[in-house]
């Protein structure tokens, strides 16, 4: 059985950080994309940030680079998203998702075939 669980979301002051977990199993972790995504009640999901686990590949959103920094741990399955000087704009509910790498376009949520089920971060100004 395929899980994602996020864990590390929180509430915190502008220009304060959290690191978002993403423990995965059930497939073959070092063969998929795993992306970081966030969502707003009321506006579309929108891609932050994905790694390739298979090449190493990082990317981002334009709007969180340098302050944010995927990484990932293949031993222990497990993708972070290290988020510093964190802005109210950046309150959502954030999910990690896993898609083949070979299929899949990092920061668009279509073809991920696998999500979790979300943790809240709300940044308070």
């Amino acid at each position: 059985e395929v899980q994602l669980v996020e864990s590390g979301g929180g509430l915190v002051q502008a220009g304060g950080s959290l690191r978002l977990s993403c423990a995965a199993s059930g497939f073959a972790f070092d063969d998929y994309a795993i992306g970081w995504f966030r969502q707003v009640p009321g506006k579309e999901r929108e891609g932050v940030s994905c790694i390739d686990n298979s090449d190493g590949n990082k990317y981002y959103k334009d709007s969180v680079k340098g302050r944010f920094t995927i990484s990932s741990d293949s031993a222990n399955s497990t993708v972070y998203l290290q988020m510093n000087n964190l802005k109210s704009e950046d309150t959502a509910v954030y999910y990690c998702a896993a898609g083949i790498s070979i299929i899949v376009v990092c920061l668009s949520d279509f073809e991920y075939d696998h999500w979790g089920q979300g943790t809240q971060v709300t940044v308070s100004s």
